[in-house]
C-alpha cells in the first residue's frame, strides 16, 4: 500500500518552549530509523521550516504507525492511503457508469 504522510509543527508554547521542542525533536530524529517494512521513496521538508511530506510504501499499516507515534509530541500528522492515478480514474469511471445505469 502507498501512503502520503504530512506533518506540521504542533502549535503552542512560548518561543523558549518551541526552541526546546525543536531541539528535542532533532535529537529523537537523529536516533530514529523507519520501520523495516516501510520504504520511503521521498522524504521532504517544507522550505518554510514548519513540516514535511513523505511518500512511503508498506504492506503492513503498523509500519506507517511507527513515525507518527514516536514524533507525535512534536508534530501533527496526516496519513493518506493513496493509489496510482490510473487506478483511481478507472474506479471513478466505473462509479460514473454504475450511477448512470440506475434510473
Amino acid at each position: 500500500m502507498k501512503y502520503v504522510i504530512t506533518w506540521t509543527l504542533r502549535d503552542g508554547g512560548s518561543a523558549a518552549e518551541n526552541e526546546a521542542a525543536a531541539r528535542r525533536s532533532l535529537e529523537v530524529f537523529a536516533r530514529w530509523t523507519p520501520a523495516e517494512g516501510a520504504t520511503f521513496h521521498h522524504f521532504l521538508g517544507r522550505l518554510d521550516g514548519t513540516g514535511g511530506f513523505a511518500f512511503v510504501e508498506a504492506d503492513d499499516p503498523n509500519d506507517i504507525l511507527d513515525g507518527p507515534t514516536k514524533f507525535g509530541p512534536f508534530f501533527d500528522f496526516h496519513v493518506y492511503p493513496v493509489a496510482d492515478i490510473a487506478v483511481t480514474t478507472q474506479a471513478a469511471q466505473q462509479a460514473v457508469e454504475f450511477r448512470g445505469s440506475i434510473s
